[in-house]
């Protein structure tokens, strides 16, 4: 089986919404179902019919997240940083500058499910991260990116 990288805090993530889901979301959809089953006949029950739609929706939720936690393999950035020689690895926030607009970005390099870009976290499979994982501060890449050819400089790494 193929392990899927991941990080301390987006396993926390996961195993959070897995625990809401089992412990607040199935209840509530299981009384949701109770209750429209109460109104009596269920070919006509638009209410039992969607309570039973968001059972499934839900329950899905859950063997994913299962699934992803079972294979996943947890990565501990502190401690992998400390083994990383500067060089960026799975898990490092990068500060880089874009040489040619001057713009400041920063990134961390998380696994996919962890990825959102409004949150500043590329997935480890995302162009800019694969140009990245392996360089060291002071290291300029060129990146194909959807919109162009980007020439990045790495600013600092950090393993936080």
């Amino acid at each position: 089986m193929d392990r899927t990288p991941l990080t301390q805090t987006g396993a926390d993530a996961l195993r959070a919404e897995l625990t809401r889901l089992k412990k607040t979301e199935r209840p509530r959809i299981v009384a949701a179902i109770e209750e429209a089953r109460a109104h009596g006949d269920l070919k006509e029950n638009a209410e039992y019919h969607a309570a039973k739609e968001e059972q499934g929706f839900n329950e899905g939720r859950i063997a994913e997240i299962e699934g992803k936690i079972g294979s996943a393999q947890i990565i501990d950035v502190t401690q992998a940083g400390a083994q990383a020689n500067g060089r960026i690895i799975f898990g490092a926030t990068v500060d880089l500058a874009d040489e040619d607009s001057g713009e400041e970005l920063t990134y961390q390099i998380v696994g996919e499910d962890e990825a959102d870009i409004k949150q500043g976290k590329l997935s480890f499979a995302s162009p800019i991260a694969r140009a990245l994982i392996g360089k060291s501060e002071g290291d300029v890449v060129d990146v194909d990116v959807p919109s162009g050819k980007r020439t990045l400089e790495i600013v600092e790494v950090r393993y936080i």
